[in-house]
């Protein structure tokens, strides 16, 4: 993909009307940003934190404990440091966590788990979205039967998992884990950055979820309009205090109302608005796949991302641009060329109809 049409696509995802098969939550400027937060303080004011204490980011703090039905929530300004305190209060004085190898806590984030805290991760499933309940069985009785005994503390379970185009461990599985997890004394913790889309795709709401385990973070800026932050929910002894260490390892803004009041604004209706595009893309994904040149298939145990096919005769790099011409931005991964439709709410911006009448008239000028 050249320059020019990657400016193209750029300047396209920002229309208003235009749906963009890009990224978890709807594209925004800083332009877009800044005339949000006006609205927000015309209609309802914003109310300033200090030090992440209060104000806004208070208010967020009790809405997502609600809404993950939880006794409490903190605010964290990343999902790095928000994963890390979950497993550093859950480990206690134990020294040993389980975790995905595709995990982002484990791959992505730099051995801050033991070089942080002294806990060492212990990785399954190679390669693979998700370990089973036999293999944490197994981890657990490796463990506790070395030379030396070696507790585990905590379970972390990421999903979806993004390393695995957002494949996400299937919920009878996930309940077999937690349920052991408990049997042992270990405390189980959700990486539910994505935890509102793998709701949508399974159609196992987020309470539901989220009552598996005894922590719980999601993503504040993969969906909600937020431009960084997370939210840690657990017990109400779990969460007391959590501040304290979240400025011991330099979490502590000193305001961070910006991030809450776009999430809060976010947050209103989403679940059901992120359920309702999921069911609007799998009919315009039907409606595709009657086109002879195109094939979307759905991932076992996906969530959001749909693999997309075009046949060996369509010009790639013009097909894609008179799709965003139509006002339908797909971006092709620049090494591999593969498109991935990543769903999301801006799905919901065009009838079924008007999204694949773009696809039609995009082949038809990308024909070889």
């Amino acid at each position: 993909m050249n320059e020019r049409i990657g400016n193209m696509l750029e300047a396209a995802s920002h229309e208003p009307g235009a749906v963009v098969f890009r990224g978890d939550g709807e594209p925004s400027t800083p332009e877009m940003t800044i005339e949000r937060l006006g609205q927000i303080q015309a209609e309802r004011g914003i109310e300033k934190d200090s030090y992440s204490l209060g104000g806004a980011v208070g208010e967020l703090e009790r809405r997502m404990a609600e809404a993950l039905g939880k006794e409490a929530a903190v605010f964290m300004p990343t999902g790095t440091l928000a994963n890390h305190m979950a497993i550093r209060q859950l480990c206690g004085g134990k020294r040993r966590a389980v975790v995905q190898e595709q995990s982002h806590l484990y791959r992505d984030c730099g051995d801050c788990v033991p070089v942080l805290s002294g806990i060492s991760l212990a990785p399954l499933a190679p390669g693979r979205p998700f370990f089973t309940a036999a293999e944490f069985e197994e981890a657990l009785e490796a463990s506790g039967t070395g030379r030396v005994d070696t507790p585990v503390g905590a379970v972390m379970i990421e999903s979806p998992v993004r390393r695995q185009k957002g494949r996400a461990l299937p919920p009878d599985e996930m309940r077999r884990i937690t349920s052991i997890a408990a049997e042992h004394g270990v405390g189980a913790h959700l990486d539910g950055a994505r935890l509102y889309m793998m709701a949508a795709a399974t159609g196992t709401p987020v309470r539901e979820y989220a009552a598996l385990f005894d922590t719980v973070y999601v993503s504040l800026y993969k969906y909600f309009g937020a431009p960084f932050g997370g939210m840690l929910a657990g017990t109400a002894e779990f969460c007391d205090g959590l501040y304290h260490a979240r400025r011991m390892f330099g979490g502590g803004l000193s305001q961070a109302w910006v991030a809450a009041a776009l999430a809060l604004r976010g947050l209103d209706g989403f679940e059901a608005r992120f359920g309702k595009a999921m069911a609007h893309a799998r009919a315009v994904f039907a409606g595709l796949n009657e086109l002879s040149e195109i094939r979307v298939r759905e991932l076992e145990n996906g969530s959001n991302i749909f693999p997309m096919e075009i046949g060996p005769e369509v010009d790639a790099a013009c097909f894609v641009e008179a799709l965003a011409e139509c006002g339908v931005v797909i971006v092709p991964d620049e090494e591999s060329g593969e498109v991935n439709l990543t769903v999301n709410t801006t799905i919901l911006r065009k009838e079924r109809a008007e999204i694949c009448g773009a696809f039609e008239v995009a082949l038809d000028a990308a024909a070889g």
